[in-house]
């Protein structure tokens, strides 16, 4: 048994309420909860928030929020890490127990129900702990460099600033849209480490949502992707 779970608390401070504000025509949390209901993978979707607006939010689209979350994992220093837990243990006390979980960010907008499938097929038939969306650094991170206090540059690795692009090793990234877990098995290494599989999506389905500028270039994106207009 499979079950969702979408962290969702009501106090985002660079984008306030940003979680069920309005994307390209409904709240940013409806495309989590449509693109899980369309893998048809899970026996429960589960919002956990601390917000009574994002509960009915939710609840309007079809997930399940059998509890609200306390303030004590809604602040800006408690991880997903700690809310998933919390969200198994409270399932697990009203004698729901799941094989997989899925932690699915809410604002994803850009994911596809293919890529949760195929997260969860390689996961199950294999040994790893984890499966996560990746995608491709876009630029070599091997070249990349930081700006001093002087306002100069300094390269992390002045070894490479003459190497070809396509001589130095690709790089990933994580994607930050979801997250696979096989529950009957505990983890001795980092999320990004040999106990996890990476699902690969094309760049131009990634987009961080942390700023209003993150949140324009994506809907930009969105639209591009579903614009039905265009004929060959």
């Amino acid at each position: 048994m499979n079950v969702a779970i979408i962290p969702a608390r009501g106090g985002s401070k660079r984008i306030p309420r940003k979680n069920i504000k309005e994307f390209c025509g409904k709240p940013i949390i409806a495309y989590s909860i449509e693109t899980a209901q369309k893998s048809g993978l899970f026996e429960k979707i589960i919002v956990s928030t601390d917000d009574e607006e994002i509960a009915r939010v939710a609840k309007d689209y079809g997930a399940d929020v059998p509890f609200l979350r306390p303030s004590k994992l809604s602040d800006d220093f408690t991880g997903t890490g700690a809310v998933v837990a919390h969200a198994l243990e409270t399932l697990a006390h009203a004698g729901e127990r799941y094989d997989f979980a899925c932690t699915l960010y809410a604002t994803a907008p850009l994911l596809e129900p293919s890529y949760l499938i195929k997260g969860f097929e390689k996961l199950l038939h294999s040994d790893a702990i984890f499966s996560f969306s990746a995608t491709s650094m876009p630029f070599p991170i091997w070249r990349t460099f930081k700006i001093t206090q002087n306002e100069r540059c300094e390269m992390f690795w002045k070894e490479n600033f003459s190497k070809r692009s396509q001589d130095l090793e690709e790089a990933y990234q994580d994607a930050g849209q979801f997250y696979w877990h096989n529950l009957h098995k505990t983890s001795h290494d980092v999320l990004f480490g040999s106990e996890s599989i990476p699902i690969l999506l094309p760049r131009h389905l990634v987009q961080d949502i942390d700023t209003l500028e993150d949140w324009v270039r994506a809907e930009l994106m969105y639209k591009v992707l579903h614009d039905n207009t265009h004929t060959s």
